[in-house]
C-alpha cells in the first residue's frame, strides 16, 4: 500500500513538473544563459506603441466572452522594462529626437535627427559603430525609409523634414539592407524638386533597388547592398496598412525574414525594424488599424524568435517604442466598466482607404446627402441607423442620437472645400486636421468598443521594452530611452 502511495505521489509530482514545463513553453520564454555579449541583435520599434496599444491587440486577439487576452509573443519575453521618453525640449517628444536617443544615447530637440542638443555636433549611432566592427546592418520600416525613426540610425540633420538630404545620407551609409516603404521627396525637397532621383543615387552607391515582390523574393546573400521597396504604395509612400493589405503584398514579417537571409554571417548583424504605422493610425485615432499594426509587428518578431531558437546564446531581441501616440485609453465613460471589441469585426478598412472611398463618392455626387453617405458607413464600419428591421444582435452597431448628431455635423464640414472648412479650437479638438467625417467615425466605433483618445499627437506616457536572449537582463527596470543605447553597446561588447 505504501509502495503504491509513493508511486502515486512520484507520478503526480512528475505530471505537475511536466505540465509546468509545458505551460512555461507555451506562455513565456526561459532566460538565456549568462552570455557576455550578443552577436545578433534585433531591435523592433513599434512607433507610438504604448502599453495600451499592446493590450488592445491582446484583447482583440483574445477570447472576449471569457475575458481572456491572447498574449503577444513579445509580451511573453522574460525581461520587461519601462522607458521614459522625454527629449531636451518636451515631455511629449517626437520620433526624430526619441529615435536619436535610442540609436545614439543623445537627448536632443524634437524634430532633430542625429545631432547633439546644441545642434553643433553629429552623433554616431549603434548601427554605424557595428558596421565599423564588421557586422552587417539592416534598417526596415513600414513607412518611408527617410522618415524620422529609420533615419535616426544613419543620418545627421537639423530637421527631420530634410527628406532629400536624409535620402542622400542613406545612400552614403553603406548599410547592407534597407526594406519597407519608399522614399519621400525623391527628387528634392519642396523648394527644389528637380534634383537627381534618390533611387538613382542609391544605385550609383552600389545598391540594388527592387520595386516588385517578384524581385524582392530574388534577393539573396550574393545580391550585395539592397533597398527593397514595397510593390504597392499607400499614403505618403508607406507600405499599406495591414488592415488594407491584399494577397501577395509585402509584409513586415517578409522584410525581417529576408533580412535574416541576407545579413546572416559569422560576424553577426544588427537589425532595426520599425512598425511605423502604429503611430500613423494612432495619430488618426483609428484604433482597429493600430491593433492590426501591432499584431503585424508581433508576427514579424516571430521570425526573430525562430532565429533565436537556433542561436539562443548569441541572439538578443528587443521590442519597444519611441513614444506613445494618441493617449489611447482602454476604458470609456460611455461604456463604463464594459468593453465591446467585437464591434471591430465589421470595420473593413483603415481611415485612409475610407477617405479614398468617401472622396470618390463625393466626386461622383456633388449633392451627396447624409443618408446616402450612411450606406458607405455601414459597408465600411458596420454602423447603422435603427429601424423596424434592426435585430437585437445588431443593437451594438446602432448610432444613437448623440452619435448621429456628431456625424451629421462632421459630414457637413467634410462636404466643404478643404480651404473653406471651419478653423476653430473646437474643430481642431474634434478632428485634429483629419477628414471630419472619417475622424468622427473612428471615434464613434472606438468609443463603442470602450476605447478613448486624449490627443491626435504624442504623449509623455512611458513605454514598455521587452527583451529576450543574450544579455536580456540588462533591460530590466525603469530608465531613459537614451540608456537603451548604452545597454545595446554593453550587449554587443562594444565601447
Amino acid at each position: 500500500m505504501k509502495k503504491n502511495f509513493k508511486f502515486f505521489v512520484l507520478v503526480l509530482a512528475l505530471a505537475i513538473f511536466v505540465s509546468s514545463f509545458s505551460f512555461l513553453s507555451e506562455t513565456s520564454y526561459a532566460e538565456s544563459k549568462n552570455a557576455k555579449k550578443a552577436k545578433y541583435v534585433f531591435l523592433f520599434i513599434g512607433d507610438g506603441m504604448g502599453a495600451a496599444q499592446v493590450n488592445a491587440a491582446q484583447i482583440y486577439a483574445g477570447d472576449k466572452k471569457k475575458v481572456e487576452i491572447k498574449p503577444l509573443e513579445f509580451y511573453k519575453f522574460p525581461t520587461v522594462g519601462l522607458v521614459n521618453t522625454e527629449d531636451s525640449t518636451s515631455f511629449c517628444p517626437d520620433s526624430a529626437s526619441t529615435a536619436t536617443a535610442i540609436s545614439s544615447g543623445t537627448k536632443t530637440h524634437s524634430g532633430v535627427i542625429g545631432k547633439t542638443s546644441d545642434l553643433q555636433k553629429n552623433v554616431t549611432t549603434v548601427a554605424e559603430k557595428m558596421k565599423e566592427q564588421g557586422k552587417k546592418i539592416g534598417i526596415i520600416s513600414t513607412v518611408t525609409l527617410n522618415h524620422a525613426t529609420p533615419a535616426a540610425f544613419y543620418a545627421n540633420v537639423t530637421s527631420r523634414k530634410q527628406y532629400y538630404e536624409i535620402g542622400k545620407q542613406m545612400a552614403a551609409s553603406g548599410f547592407d539592407y534597407f526594406a519597407g516603404g519608399s522614399l519621400e521627396h525623391r527628387t528634392g525637397d519642396d523648394k527644389n524638386k528637380k534634383e537627381k532621383d534618390l533611387y538613382d543615387i542609391l544605385r550609383a552607391n552600389g545598391y540594388t533597388v527592387t520595386e516588385t515582390k517578384k524581385d524582392f523574393e530574388k534577393i539573396n546573400k550574393n545580391t550585395g547592398k539592397v533597398f527593397a521597396v514595397t510593390e504597392r504604395i499607400q499614403d505618403s509612400g508607406s507600405m499599406p496598412y495591414t488592415l488594407d493589405q491584399k494577397k501577395g503584398d509585402m509584409t513586415l514579417r517578409d522584410t525581417v525574414r529576408k533580412a535574416i537571409e541576407v545579413l546572416d554571417n559569422e560576424k553577426g548583424f544588427f537589425i532595426m525594424a520599425e512598425a511605423g504605422k502604429v503611430d500613423w493610425a494612432c495619430h488618426a485615432n483609428d484604433a482597429f488599424s493600430s491593433i492590426h499594426e501591432v499584431l503585424a509587428l508581433d508576427d514579424a518578431v516571430q521570425e526573430a524568435i525562430e532565429f533565436y531558437k537556433k542561436h539562443p546564446d548569441e541572439t538578443l531581441i528587443l521590442v519597444t517604442a519611441d513614444h506613445e501616440t494618441g493617449g489611447l485609453s482602454l476604458g470609456y465613460q460611455g461604456t463604463g466598466y464594459d468593453t465591446h471589441f467585437e464591434i471591430f469585426d465589421k470595420q473593413k478598412l483603415s481611415y485612409v482607404e475610407f477617405d479614398k472611398k468617401f472622396e470618390e463618392l463625393k466626386k461622383n455626387n456633388k449633392n451627396l446627402k447624409f443618408e446616402d453617405a450612411l450606406k458607405l458607413v455601414k459597408e465600411s464600419f458596420g454602423l447603422i441607423v435603427k429601424d423596424k428591421n434592426t435585430k437585437k444582435e445588431d443593437e451594438l452597431f446602432v448610432l444613437n442620437d448623440y452619435e448621429l448628431g456628431k456625424l451629421k455635423a462632421a459630414f457637413a464640414e467634410s462636404m466643404k472645400e478643404k480651404d473653406k472648412r471651419t478653423k476653430s479650437i473646437e474643430t481642431n479638438l474634434l478632428y485634429g486636421g483629419y477628414d471630419p467625417f472619417s475622424a468622427t467615425l473612428t471615434h464613434i466605433i472606438d468609443n463603442k468598443a470602450g476605447i478613448g483618445w486624449s490627443t491626435f499627437a504624442h504623449t509623455a506616457v512611458p513605454v514598455p521594452i521587452y527583451a529576450l536572449g543574450a544579455t536580456a537582463e540588462l533591460y530590466e527596470g525603469t530608465y531613459h530611452d537614451s540608456e537603451i543605447y548604452s545597454k545595446l553597446m554593453e550587449s554587443l561588447g562594444a565601447k
